[in-house]
């Protein structure tokens, strides 16, 4: 049996036999690491960093970050995909002229316009960007599994817009025709730019603190503050019992992303611990900046999608809730947080989030919940 603890001394890598990273120049630095290696020295844990590691990508034991491994296998555990779900009550309400106000379809086309959009966007900055970046298998290996997740997010959102017959080509391009998305959307490209850029790579203090700006972008904001008015509002249908479908794809979308985002707060703080020098006051600053911004530009959105208010909600209540948020966010990766006294006007939002997710929140199997039930909005 193989033990890991054993001190080991690896051999070097020729130079000729060092191939860079996809994406990388020939003339990386000293630290760039390997596709392939021919050391036949062992791999240690301490030579394992979450960027910059000159540790061979492929071996993924001896595990350095037990978390990371830890988070794929529950993402593995919660598997669904969106047709197991039944949108028959949908359909139906959706069909019936009755059945939802103005107000509240205008809220479920916006909400689609965004989403359907958004998981693609953050599929191809992990496939194209972080991975490359990222140097640890188990972190990549969750990284595989979460680019996985956004397509069956982008999936589900589709199986929506078929089943309720929607127009393809009016909610597909809401993101280029609905100035509050769009806005929301020329915010990430930038940040997703760096990391796709097949030019890019880290090594040095000031790329280093770029993606990791990306990063922070990326997970707190993008996934970690955009997402938050859209699943409101839907779960506040769900609740009503009104697009019960819709809203049970969300919830599980909701559960994943909670996923997605602690994955990345703690991909962020290890860097910043392995790199405390990129941490800077003037750095810290900047991204409290981009917070601000960012629940600017998210308040939009929620006034652009409820301009009269709709289910007892109004874009008011949304402006409280994404700075309490944005604070809880700034908490996590150890920035001071934006608005004193900043409270969650949504308390039942704060009970699903914090579900044992990996447990009890997806207990039923593929063929129990195929009936809709198995998700209750009490």
């Amino acid at each position: 049996m193989l033990n890991f603890d054993d001190e080991v001394t690896s051999t070097t890598t020729p130079a000729a036999a060092r191939m860079p990273a996809m994406g990388a120049s020939s003339g990386a630095a000293d630290h760039s690491y390997t596709i392939a290696s021919t050391s036949t020295g062992r791999i240690r844990v301490e030579d394992k960093r979450i960027i910059n590691s000159s540790a061979d990508v492929n071996q993924l034991v001896p595990f350095k970050y037990k978390w990371a491994w830890e988070k794929y296998l529950a993402g593995c555990a919660n598997h669904w995909m969106p047709q197991e779900i039944n949108m028959s009550a949908d359909i139906a309400l959706w069909k019936n002229p009755n059945g939802l106000t103005d107000d509240e379809r205008r809220l479920v086309k916006r909400n689609l316009g965004f989403f359907t959009t958004a998981d693609s966007l953050a599929a191809n900055n992990i496939a194209l960007g972080t991975y490359r970046h990222i140097t640890n298998p188990e972190c990549r290996q969750f990284l595989l599994r979460q680019a996985f997740e956004e397509a069956i997010h982008t999936h589900a959102y589709q199986y929506i817009v078929e089943s309720l017959g929607l127009d393809e080509g009016e909610v597909f391009n809401m993101y280029h025709e609905v100035q509050s998305i769009r806005d929301k959307d020329e915010f990430l490209l930038p940040f997703i730019d760096v990391l796709t850029n097949p030019e890019f790579k880290t090594g040095t203090p000031e790329n280093d603190q770029k993606l990791l700006r990306s990063l922070i972008v990326f997970a707190c904001i993008m996934e970690g503050l955009f997402f938050y008015v859209g699943f409101v509002q839907i779960l506040a249908l769900g609740r009503q019992n009104k697009m019960t479908g819709a809203a049970e794809q969300y919830q599980y979308i909701l559960r994943d992303e909670s996923m997605h985002l602690n994955f990345g707060v703690d991909v962020i703080n290890q860097i910043k611990l392995e790199n405390p020098h990129l941490w800077t006051p003037a750095f810290r600053e900047e991204i409290r900046g981009l917070f601000q911004k960012g629940v600017e530009l998210e308040y939009r959105y929620a006034e652009d999608t409820m301009p009269r208010g709709v289910l007892g909600l109004n874009a008011g209540m949304f402006k409280e809730y994404l700075r309490f948020i944005a604070n809880r966010r700034c908490q996590q990766i150890g920035v001071d947080i934006l608005y004193q006294g900043a409270t969650n006007p949504f308390p039942w939002m704060a009970e699903m989030i914090d579900l044992k997710k990996e447990k009890n929140f997806f207990e039923t199997r593929v063929t129990e919940y195929q009936t809709g039930g198995a998700l209750s909005w009490d």
